[in-house]
C-alpha cells in the first residue's frame, strides 16, 4: 500500500470498488491536512506561514495564502457536517480573521496585507475570494460570532476587491465572489451589485460554448475552466438561491462535464495541462459542483469515482510530505510545473476538489456504489472545436489523451515569444505523461530548425474540426534573434483511431531545404533505457509505451534526451523525426503515427496504416481496410482554409 501520512480509515471495497474511499476518508484527509498546515499559524492564527520559497508576492502574501486557502477547506469540512467541528478548526480561523483585519497593512506578525491592483500588491485579492467564500459557508459559526467592530473591520478588507482592478482573466470573479458573501451578509449596496453584474457580463463574453470559458480575452482553454470559471458564478449562484442564474449557467457546467469527466484516468490522474498544476485534485470541483447544483449529466456513482481516484491517486503518490503538507510540485516537487506566483500555500487551493463535502452524508454521490469512470468504458473520442480540443480515451488501459488545436496562454494583446510555454503549446497531453521543460528537447511538437535555433508553436489558431479529428495552424516562432520567415505558417491535423493517432502537418511559404523535426509522447525512463523497434520509435516505460512511425515524408529517426526530465519522473526520452522540407507539393506534407498506450506488450505501428500523398492529397490506408484522405489542396498560399478529411469503412 503506497504510503501517506494521513490516519485514513480502511478502504471500503464493497460501496466503493474502485478506490476503496468512502465520505469517511474525505473527512479524514481533510482534518488531516488541516492539523497538519495549523502547525505553522501565527501566534494569533491570522497568517499560516507554510514552510518553502516564497512567492514573487513576498512572505506576507504567502501567509494570508495559507489562512486563506485552508480556511476553505475548513469551511467545506464544517458546513458540510452542519457546523459539527470536532477539532475546533473554525474557532482558530475565525480569531484569525479578527486578528488579520485589524490593522491591515501594518509590519508586524500577524497583519494582513491590504489588498490592491494586479501587479501591485494583487494576491491579495485572490486569497480575499477563498475568505469571502469560507465566511458565506459558515456564517452561523464564525461571522455570526464576530464583534460588531470585528465585522466591519473584515468588511473593509474586503471591500478591497471591489475598488481594485483584477487581472483581465478569472480574477474579476473574486470581487463578485466577496460581493456574493457582503450581499448574503446584509451588506450588499450599489458597489457589491456592480461587481456581480461586471463578472457576470465578463463570463458570458468568454463563454466560447461546449461547457468551455476562455481565461480572459484569447483561448487560454484550461483547468481553471473548471476550478474558477463554473466554480465561483455558479456555486455564487447556487448559496444565493438565484434560479435564473443558475438556469443560464448550469447547462454550461453539464456540456463541460460530458467531455471533462472523459480527462480523468483510470488511475485518477487528470489531465496534466496548463498552469497551477500544483493545485491537483482541485481539478475535481466542477465534478463535485455538478452534483451539488444538480448539473451533472453523470451518475452518482461515476460523480464519486472521479472525485475520489484523483484525491486517491495523488495522496498515494508523494503529494504530502511526510508532514502531512501539500507541496509545489505534481506529485514530490517539480519545479517545471510551477509559475512565479506560486508559494507554499499555493497548493492549499487543491482544497476546491473538498467541495464534495458540501454534499450531505445521505447524498446518493456518498450512498451509491461506485461505478467505473468514464475513461474506463468503451473508446472515446470527442471532438471539441469551441476550445480546439480532441478528447481521446482507450477503455483496455483507461488512459486519457487530449490533443491541443486551440489552447494557448496567449491574449490579443501579447506578443509570440519563444520558446512557448510547455504547458500549452504542445500537441497533445495525457494523463499519464508531462511535458518536457522548456529547456528539453519538446516533445509533441512539430519545429523548424534556421540558424542553428528550433521553431516554437506559440498562438494556436484552429483550422478545421470533423468528429475523430481537428486542425489547427500556427506561425514558426523563433527565439529573440533568430530569423524570421514571412508568411511562414505549419498546418497540424490530428486524427485518432483506438489507441491510434494519425498527425499530419503541411508547411507553407517554408524556404525548401529547412529542417523539420516531429516528436513523440515523452516517457520518464532511467538513463541507461534504450530505444526499441527496427522501424518505429518505440519507448517502453513503467507505465506507458510511447510509439511514433513515419507513414509519409520523414526522413531519419531518432531518440533525444530530456535530462530535466517531467513531472513524471526525474530523467526522460523523447522520440523524434526528422526530414527536410521540399520544394512543393508532396514535399511539403509529413504523415506519423503515434500511439501512446498501458497496454502490455502492445503491437508495432508498422502495419498498422500506410500513406502516399499526391499533390497536397494524403491517403491514408488502415489494417482494417479502411480509408482516410485528407486534402490541403484546398489552400492558398495566404492563409489557411479549405482542409478536408474523407473517411471511408473497411472495404
Amino acid at each position: 500500500m503506497p504510503h501517506h501520512p494521513l490516519a485514513l480509515p480502511a478502504a471500503d471495497r464493497v460501496l466503493s470498488p474502485h478506490t476503496g474511499y468512502t465520505r469517511a476518508h474525505w473527512e479524514a484527509a481533510a482534518d488531516g491536512l488541516l492539523t497538519a498546515a495549523l502547525r505553522y499559524a501565527a501566534p494569533g492564527h491570522a497568517l499560516i506561514d507554510l514552510p518553502g520559497p516564497p512567492s514573487r508576492s513576498g512572505v506576507r502574501s504567502d501567509g494570508l495564502e495559507g489562512f486563506a486557502r485552508t480556511f476553505l477547506l475548513a469551511a467545506f469540512r464544517a458546513a458540510g457536517a452542519a457546523g459539527k467541528d470536532p477539532h475546533g478548526f473554525l474557532e482558530r480561523y475565525t480569531a484569525g480573521l479578527a486578528r488579520g483585519t485589524r490593522t491591515p497593512g501594518r509590519d508586524d506578525a500577524e497583519s494582513w496585507p491590504e489588498i490592491g491592483h494586479h501587479g501591485v500588491q494583487g494576491q491579495p485579492m485572490v486569497e480575499s475570494a477563498s475568505v469571502a467564500l469560507a465566511l458565506r459557508l459558515t456564517a452561523p459559526w464564525t461571522w455570526d460570532t464576530l464583534a460588531a467592530a470585528d465585522q466591519d473591520r473584515v468588511e473593509a478588507w474586503l471591500r478591497g476587491a471591489l475598488r481594485h482592478t483584477p487581472a483581465p482573466n478569472n480574477w474579476y470573479l473574486f470581487p463578485l465572489t466577496v460581493a456574493g458573501f457582503l450581499e448574503s451578509a446584509g451588506r450588499g449596496d450599489a458597489e457589491t451589485h456592480r461587481a456581480i453584474e461586471r463578472g457576470l457580463g465578463l463570463l458570458d463574453g468568454w463563454y466560447q460554448g461546449q461547457g468551455w470559458y476562455s481565461d480572459g480575452d484569447g483561448r487560454a482553454f484550461d483547468h481553471y475552466n473548471g476550478w474558477a470559471l463554473h466554480f465561483y458564478p455558479l456555486l455564487h449562484a447556487h448559496l444565493a438561491g438565484d434560479r435564473a442564474l443558475l438556469d443560464r449557467l448550469g447547462p454550461r457546467l453539464r456540456e463541460f462535464l460530458d467531455g471533462f469527466a472523459l480527462l480523468f484516468d483510470a488511475n485518477g490522474a487528470p489531465v496534466h495541462h496548463g498552469r497551477s498544476l500544483t493545485y491537483r485534485f482541485a481539478a475535481g470541483a466542477a465534478v463535485a459542483l455538478g452534483a451539488l447544483t444538480n448539473t451533472t449529466p453523470h451518475p452518482p456513482g461515476v460523480t464519486r469515482r472521479v472525485l475520489s481516484g484523483a484525491l486517491r491517486h495523488f495522496l498515494d503518490r508523494g503529494a504530502l510530505s511526510d508532514d502531512g503538507l501539500l507541496g509545489l510540485g505534481w506529485y514530490g516537487p517539480h519545479a517545471a510545473t510551477l509559475q512565479p506566483y506560486s508559494g507554499p500555500g499555493s497548493p492549499y487551493w487543491a482544497s476546491k476538489g473538498f467541495l464534495a463535502l458540501l454534499l450531505p452524508a445521505e447524498h446518493p454521490v456518498w450512498t451509491a456504489a461506485e461505478e467505473k469512470a468514464p475513461a474506463e468504458g468503451p473508446d472515446r473520442v470527442l471532438a471539441l472545436p469551441a476550445p480546439g480540443l480532441l478528447i481521446q480515451t482507450t477503455g483496455a488501459d483507461g488512459l486519457a489523451r487530449m490533443h491541443n488545436h486551440g489552447s494557448c496562454k496567449l491574449d490579443s494583446r501579447q506578443p509570440e515569444q519563444a520558446p512557448g510555454n510547455p504547458l500549452y503549446s504542445r500537441l497533445a497531453y495525457s494523463t499519464r505523461t508531462g511535458p518536457t521543460g522548456a529547456a528539453n528537447a519538446p516533445d509533441n511538437h512539430i519545429a523548424l530548425t534556421a540558424r542553428g535555433t528550433r521553431s516554437a508553436r506559440v498562438r494556436i489558431e484552429p483550422l478545421a474540426a470533423g468528429p475523430d479529428w481537428l486542425a489547427s495552424w500556427h506561425r514558426p516562432v523563433f527565439p529573440e534573434g533568430g530569423p524570421v520567415l514571412p508568411s511562414a505558417r505549419i498546418e497540424s491535423l490530428t486524427l485518432v483511431r483506438g489507441r491510434l493517432e494519425l498527425r499530419v502537418h503541411r508547411t507553407v511559404c517554408v524556404p525548401a531545404g529547412t529542417p523539420i523535426h516531429h516528436s513523440g509522447w515523452a516517457v520518464a525512463l532511467p538513463p541507461e533505457a534504450e530505444l526499441s523497434g527496427e522501424a518505429e520509435l518505440r519507448l517502453d516505460g513503467p507505465d506507458v509505451t510511447s510509439q511514433l512511425l513515419g507513414l509519409h515524408g520523414w526522413q531519419t529517426r531518432r531518440t533525444v534526451r530530456a535530462p530535466q526530465g517531467t513531472a513524471y519522473g526525474p530523467w526522460a526520452l523523447v522520440p523524434e523525426l526528422t526530414a527536410t522540407v521540399g520544394e512543393s507539393g508532396a514535399g511539403t506534407v509529413f504523415v506519423a503515427l503515434a500511439s501512446l498506450t498501458g497496454e502490455p506488450a502492445p503491437a508495432a505501428l508498422a502495419g498498422q496504416a500506410a500513406a502516399e500523398a499526391d499533390g497536397l492529397a494524403v491517403t491514408v490506408r488502415w489494417a482494417d481496410g479502411a480509408r482516410t484522405v485528407v486534402d490541403f489542396g484546398a489552400h492558398d498560399t495566404h492563409g489557411p482554409g479549405g482542409l478536408s478529411v474523407r473517411e471511408s469503412g473497411p472495404s
